[in-house]
């Protein structure tokens, strides 16, 4: 790519606060976002932003008694708009954020912090249940059906109650239809777990060799294509997973960010599967491409589909920060238009230029 047609990652906004600030999430169909960390009194610190021209306005801040961790829209409708959260104490909430006096549910997840939060189910029609998917440090993932208060519709429990490995982060794939559903899980020893939301068991598992930070499918409503596994030692993959071989699982690529940071999470561009911004614990943004091969699967010496993976470029970065990048999040609706927190206790909002040049 020519570098005048390269996409070019530009600063917008800069907002500095007195608060650890661990999440962003866009509002679907606004021009707000929410941001969720913790007061220096380990309170919780949920606050809602409305971009105005060339200006950042705080419209709401609410103080809870406990930090929260994560967020996601995923779950809600389009017309209800509804946040829900992971907390220091455990508890799965959701809010509505005209009234966040009191959540709207709340249910107990986790005997203590809650690392990650997904969605599934709320904003496309005929796509299954509503539900949300929480993992803890008790190396428990659940589900969690919205309108169902009691207890997780499914938990994935440690095989091994004296070797319990820390569970970092859960990602929603492969809901196509009323039926279909995956969920995957990375752990804190480099385990990466796929979960069959449909069949209550492990699809396929394997070892990345390293800590996973972060996960996500390129898309959650369509049948399953690929995903990004981002890990502590600047490493990340990417995953096909349009064929699984019955031995080998599926075809992989590795890529290492330059500078030997934590590669924190990857978050696909929401207009363009293939383009994903990779954020790090350099305090730098990473814009990569995926290029898919020729062929996507061939056969293997006994006749079965073996997948092949592609290649992945480096379109651009940015150092943004002096500490690491903990929330990224792209618009829905305008695209290359993002939202992002880091550790120096600043909120960003940026712009990526030049994307329908990708």
């Amino acid at each position: 790519m020519d570098h005048q047609n390269k996409p070019q990652i530009l600063e917008h906004l800069h907002k500095s606060l007195t608060v650890t600030l661990y999440d962003c999430r866009w509002i679907p169909g606004t021009a707000k976002f929410v941001t969720l960390g913790s007061y220096a009194r380990n309170t919780g610190c949920l606050q809602v932003y409305e971009l105005e021209g060339p200006d950042l306005k705080t419209v709401k801040e609410t103080e809870k008694k406990h930090s929260f961790k994560c967020g996601t829209f995923g779950a809600s409708s389009m017309a209800e708009r509804r946040l829900a959260t992971g907390n220091f104490g455990g508890e799965v909430q959701i809010w509505d954020l005209e009234n966040t006096a009191q959540p709207v549910y709340t249910a107990q997840a986790h005997a203590s912090i809650v690392n990650a939060i997904d969605g599934c189910g709320g904003q496309a029609k005929g796509y299954g249940a509503p539900e949300l998917a929480t993992c803890g440090r008790d190396g428990c993932v659940r589900v969690w059906d919205v309108r169902q208060q009691d207890a997780p519709v499914a938990a994935f429990e440690p095989a091994d109650p004296n070797n319990v490995r820390d569970c970092w982060c859960v990602a929603f794939g492969n809901s196509f239809n009323d039926d279909e559903r995956c969920l995957l899980a990375g752990y804190d020893n480099g385990d990466v777990k796929m979960f069959d939301l449909r069949m209550n068991k492990v699809r396929w598992e394997t070892n990345v060799r390293n800590g996973v930070c972060g996960l996500q499918f390129d898309r959650k409503d369509i049948s399953m294509n690929k995903f990004a596994v981002c890990c502590l030692e600047a490493q990340f993959h990417v995953f096909d997973a349009r064929t699984q071989h019955p031995k080998k699982g599926f075809a992989s690529v590795s890529e290492k960010i330059t500078a030997g940071a934590t590669v924190w999470g990857a978050q696909h561009l929401p207009q363009n599967r293939e383009v994903f911004m990779v954020s790090a614990g350099d305090g730098n943004l990473y814009l990569y491409r995926y290029h898919y091969p020729d062929q996507r699967k061939v056969k293997d010496h006994d006749g079965q589909e073996l997948g092949v993976a592609g290649s992945v470029e480096m379109l651009n970065y940015k150092n943004i920060s002096t500490q690491p990048v903990a929330g990224f999040d792209w618009s829905p609706d305008k695209e290359g238009l993002f939202a992002c927190v880091a550790f120096d206790q600043a909120v960003r909002v940026g712009i990526v230029t030049k994307l329908n040049k990708v």
